[in-house]
């Protein structure tokens, strides 16, 4: 029997087991949807960790649950989870890591669950995190129960870590991200596809920063010439620093922020701007990051200087050659079970981000269809799960043995 028939075949397996589970992923998607886990809800968000991790370990994973230090902001965070299976493949005979990606928490409050519950409406399911990011969650523990059934364990070892703060930028989980990034070969990201069902080949990283102007106070109508107004070079820079958009493709700079002085008779003394860039590669939030710098040095007053500190840097992942066979495959295998897939940039970051960061190819976007995300009328296309489970479920198997893909 020939290579692309016995692909085939498994194709038309998967499919057919994603199929036959539609309506009990619905059922779960009810039960986690049910479940309020907001970013700062702690307890909502270990209890969904408590339904997925007795579904990894009915998987057959080993499950480690983290209790996570407090956020910068001192917030107690939910916990987050490492399921891990080992494969019948060793990394010395050509094995390979897979790391996949989801998050527990959403951006709702307590109480929304309830008072905007769950329900499907022709194709779509509607309910807090439905889309974002249950609905994928949920697809990669099913895609890896029909890899179960099917007896594929041609890998090395099959990793999912489930975080419980990426709605806030991951500021508890980002060391054990990385950490568990390190090693992987390949990570997969669970966040729900595009509106138009496009994966998602790469994400910005964004860079905040801190601009501390220091001028010189004095009398604004005795002797004003004695100052040295932070306001004034803060305008001056505002400006200057807006001005840097367009210099660069895909590459956004915005000053968010711009606080000065406390009275009107005082020349301004002191003014803080804060600035957010995002940019499609590290190269270029580097460039952006020397401008910056550039124009701090020349704050257009005489008397005030600009101290610049970065504050915080979330990767971008990138469109790299890697990312790009993970793709090609995918979109070969979308077309066998009648799909078209595109690859989508976006701006927004998330987990994927991190992950990227520490060097390994990553694709996003592998869960069913969704949209809307953080509003009310968040969606998920429930006629999208069976083919996007199937293709998430293939895409592991493929990459689980070097040379495959």
């Amino acid at each position: 029997m020939s290579a692309p028939t016995r692909r085939q075949e498994r194709i038309d397996d998967l499919l057919d087991l994603a199929r036959a589970r539609r309506g009990g992923y619905l059922r779960d998607l009810e039960e986690l949807v049910s479940l309020d886990s907001g970013s700062h809800s702690a307890d909502g968000v270990n209890r969904v960790a408590d339904w997925v991790e007795r579904r990894l370990e009915r998987l057959g994973f080993t499950v480690e649950r983290v209790r996570l230090p407090s956020t910068p902001d001192g917030d107690r965070t939910g916990d987050a989870l490492v399921g891990r299976r080992r494969g019948g493949l060793p990394e010395s005979a050509g094995g390979r890591r897979i790391l996949l990606a989801g998050h527990m928490d959403t951006v709702f409050e307590d109480g929304t669950a309830a008072a905007r519950p769950f329900r499907v409406d022709g194709s779509r399911a509607y309910g807090p995190g439905v889309s974002d990011d249950k609905g994928g969650l949920l697809a990669g523990l099913t895609a890896l129960e029909i890899l179960g059934e099917l007896g594929v364990d041609a890998y090395d070892e099959l990793v999912l870590l489930a975080t419980p703060d990426e709605e806030i930028g991951s500021p508890a989980s980002r060391s054990l991200i990385e950490q568990t990034a390190a090693g992987a070969h390949f990570g997969l990201g669970l966040e729900c596809a595009r509106e138009n069902g496009d994966l998602v080949i790469a994400r910005k990283g964004v860079a905040d920063f801190r601009l501390t102007v220091t001028g010189r106070a004095a009398h604004a109508g005795i002797e004003p010439e004695r100052g040295a107004n932070a306001a004034l070079a803060a305008a001056h820079l505002t400006v200057a620093l807006q001005a840097l958009n367009g210099h660069w493709d895909d590459v956004t700079v915005n000053v968010g922020v711009v606080r000065a002085g406390t009275r009107a008779n005082i020349v301004c003394p002191r003014a803080e701007l804060r600035i957010e860039v995002r940019a499609a590669t590290t190269a270029d939030i580097r460039r952006v990051t020397r401008a910056i710098r550039e124009a701090a040095g020349r704050p257009g007053v005489p008397g005030v200087t600009v101290e610049v500190e970065r504050l915080d840097l979330c990767p971008p992942m990138e469109d790299t050659p890697a990312s790009r066979r993970m793709f090609d495959h995918v979109r070969h295998v979308a077309r066998a079970v009648g799909i078209g897939l595109g690859a989508a940039a976006t701006g927004g970051v998330g987990d994927a981000n991190l992950i990227a960061g520490t060097g390994i190819p990553v694709l996003d976007g592998l869960g069913p269809v969704g949209g809307a995300d953080h509003t009310p009328q968040e969606w998920l296309d429930v006629a999208s799960v069976p083919q996007r489970v199937a293709l998430l479920a293939d895409l592991i198997a493929s990459l689980g043995k070097a040379g495959t893909t």
